[in-house]
């Protein structure tokens, strides 16, 4: 599948288990906070609705308190398989946004964040993965993820690039309110 450019009107971002009790296991968690933070702040502002998956809140704990400040009027997703696809009703949920792009984000890059994303493209979703976005207790776990997702049809972008698509144009009221989150 042949991805278009990364359009906010056809966007939906996906945030996966960025969870209070998983984050101080998570390498290099506070730079996968920032981007998140920034993507979401961008998606305020271009009006990308948000979706957010909660893995096992009993073990793992709800989603880090500064994404849930951001985004008061989320809609979470709380999930036991490893897929969020896998949950009764995921996919529909998805579905109903009415967009074909899912800019993902989240935790563990090699469990959770690949096997959904494999589920959808499986589903017909182009996946676009926002690699300082995502993270693995053990780096080479993303990076082993992060290529397979690669293989198996995903965008590899980062934060900013994606910020900049959804905007794509300088010198506009959009523009300014964009700068101040990616300075």
């Amino acid at each position: 599948m042949v991805l278009s450019n990364i359009d906010a009107k056809n966007s939906v971002l996906l945030i996966i288990d960025l969870q209070a009790l998983l984050a101080p296991a998570i390498k290099d968690f506070p730079n996968i906070l920032k981007s998140t933070l920034q993507l979401t702040q961008a998606g305020i502002i271009h009006g990308v609705p948000v979706l957010i998956t909660e893995q096992y809140v009993k073990g793992l704990g709800e989603t880090n308190q500064q994404i849930k400040n951001t985004l008061p009027n989320a809609t979470y997703f709380h999930k036991t398989y490893f897929s969020a696809c896998a949950e009764p009703g995921f996919v529909d949920k998805l579905k109903s946004y009415g967009k074909k792009q899912v800019v993902v984000v989240g935790t563990e890059a090699h469990v959770c964040v690949l096997q959904t994303c494999l589920d959808l493209i499986e589903n017909g979703f182009e996946v676009i993965i926002v690699h300082d976005g995502v993270g693995s207790r053990n780096p080479q776990h993303k990076n082993l993820a992060i290529e397979q997702l690669r293989q198996a049809g995903s965008v590899i972008s980062c934060a900013e690039i994606v910020i900049f698509q959804w905007t794509k144009k300088a010198a506009t009221p959009t523009f300014k309110k964009i700068l101040p989150i990616i300075k």
